[in-house]
């Protein structure tokens, strides 16, 4: 309420999705926000080249990370906006998924009928082509027929590709945070930047400046032998995404992840998705699921995804174990995903993992 109260006196970018609004935005104000716009974004993260959820502290533009959990970006006064992906989650807020999608319309519906609208092509597609106020609507996406990349190249710490819209082209981008979802995420705030006079120039500095944020495919080490990574992907989409990116950076090395299911809910509605994803991993470890605000539900309890799951190793340990279990693993390449309390976990295996010997001279 207080960010719709923001908003209302400002020009907001207003971006929304089930996955990718945190990186979205973030880039978008990070890129805004060096090119010299008087602009603060408010963003559900820590983005890591302020310490903070804010960049800047403009008057006349915002650009908001717009939330749909509870329906609260409706309170939101978009001048422009951004749709990441419309895949369904908070199935305990909107009941189905035909619900969340009609608020996706509802929150595009608030554009300013002068504004534009970037969509992802498969959100596009998912939310069949709805009538918006805003007429001006730019479909994105990795192998979208409107603004996509190309030539993209995954190095063990960055991606490098090629931006394509229809007025511009910008060659050989060094996005410092990896992940083919990442290239999307900043392909939309690429777009908007330069549809608001940001400089190509401007634009490829800031993409290469950007240093991420925290718990969004945050690289701990990069040692050889000794990869880890930790995401806070809690959507099987989001963990396809992440785990896609980390087999393509690092194809011939042994991946473990181990995974903290977030509610008992979204567990129970996207079991066989969860499975599903994890099989890109060749050594799964899963906690408890962390209830969060739910209490539990009968027979829904983390070891019902192993089934499905068809990776080399599969188990399921307390949290409390995570310690010695990685000391007998060794792993290689390592992910930890999820939004429970999984983060507090991080710094001892961050720390586990540039201690320990390099394989290669053990």
């Amino acid at each position: 309420e207080v960010l719709g109260i923001i908003t209302k006196d400002t020009f907001c970018f207003a971006v929304a999705g089930t996955h990718g609004k945190t990186t979205t935005s973030s880039i978008l104000g990070h890129i805004l926000f060096e090119s010299g716009a008087d602009v603060t974004a408010f963003v559900g993260g820590i983005v890591e080249n302020y310490n903070s959820n804010l960049i800047g502290t403009g008057k006349t533009v915002t650009v908001v990370e717009a939330d749909e959990f509870d329906r609260s970006f409706l309170h939101l006064h978009p001048n422009e906006a951004v749709l990441t992906s419309a895949d369904p989650d908070h199935l305990d807020i909107y009941g189905d998924e035909q619900t969340i999608l009609e608020g996706f319309r509802q929150f595009l519906a608030l554009v300013d009928k002068k504004g534009k609208i970037y969509i992802q092509s498969h959100a596009l597609y998912r939310l069949e082509e709805p009538a918006l106020a805003a007429t001006d609507i730019r479909e994105y996406g990795l192998r979208s027929d409107g603004i996509h990349a190309e030539n993209i190249v995954a190095k063990p710490n960055s991606f490098v590709f090629d931006y394509i819209g229809s007025k511009n082209q910008i060659k050989g981008l060094e996005l410092s945070i990896p992940g083919f979802h990442n290239v999307e995420n900043a392909l939309a705030a690429i777009a908007i930047a330069l549809d608001h006079g940001v400089s190509e120039a401007q634009v490829r500095e800031g993409i290469k400046t950007f240093l991420g944020v925290k718990r969004r495919f945050e690289i701990h080490s990069s040692q050889a032998g000794k990869i880890y990574i930790d995401d806070y992907a809690h959507h099987p989409e989001e963990i396809k995404a992440c785990l896609s990116s980390v087999r393509a950076m690092y194809p011939s090395q042994r991946m473990t992840v181990i995974f903290q299911p977030h509610l008992f809910t979204r567990t129970q509605d996207f079991a066989p998705g969860f499975s599903e994803s994890l099989s890109l991993a060749d050594e799964v470890v899963l906690l408890p699921i962390y209830p969060a605000r739910e209490l539990p539900i009968p027979g829904v309890i983390s070891e019902m995804l192993l089934e499905g799951i068809q990776a080399a190793s599969k188990v399921c340990i307390p949290k409390n174990e995570v310690m010695e279990y990685l000391g007998s693993s060794a792993p290689e390449v390592l992910v930890t995903l999820g939004a429970g309390d999984i983060d507090r976990l991080v710094p001892g295996i961050a720390a586990w993992t540039n201690s320990r010997p390099n394989p290669s001279n053990a």
